[in-house]
């Protein structure tokens, strides 16, 4: 049985992923509206993901015979300078949410609660690769410039990646 204080952190985290999705989905109207159509694509992708991370909390949550809370969601920003600006966000935000996780597991095992530690363990995985797949787009940035063409190829290079 999940202690009251992993419930409430397991809580926040479906709150947090919420937000994510949220984010990701301001994101990807900018990008829409900015002509970025494979960078929109990548966002809308995103959005899903995020909904998906928080559903498998939910589960495990009301699995464990814990309550699971749908949280109210605030408003995510909605305007960007640029793209690059856009991808340092995201990648800031993906940041956070590793913290987040890793603070979680680190929870579950000074509580002894060995399952919960196992079902994050997805989630810690999960994060490396989404704080690796932004710090790419990054690096392309950093290869290819800011200039029209570099941002082109960049939101092609997103449209590949969206799905994958």
């Amino acid at each position: 049985m999940l202690s009251e204080n992993m419930e409430k952190a397991l809580n926040q985290q479906i709150a947090d992923e919420a937000y994510a999705s949220q984010i990701y989905l301001a994101m990807a109207s900018w990008c829409e509206k900015s002509g970025l159509s494979g960078a929109a694509k990548f966002f809308y992708d995103h959005t899903g993901e995020e909904r998906e991370h928080m559903l498998k909390i939910i589960h495990y949550l009301n699995g464990e015979g814990g309550n699971s809370v749908v949280p109210t969601v605030k408003q995510p920003p909605s305007e960007y300078d640029s793209l690059k600006q856009l991808i340092e966000t995201a990648y800031e935000h993906e940041k956070s949410v590793t913290a987040s996780v890793h603070k979680l597991a680190e929870d579950s095992l000074q509580q002894k609660d060995h399952r919960t530690f196992n079902f994050l363990q997805w989630y810690v995985e999960e994060q490396l690769e989404e704080e690796r797949l932004f710090r790419t787009i990054l690096d392309k940035f950093e290869l290819l410039g800011t200039t029209s063409n570099a941002v082109y190829l960049i939101d092609k290079v997103m449209g590949e990646m969206a799905g994958s």
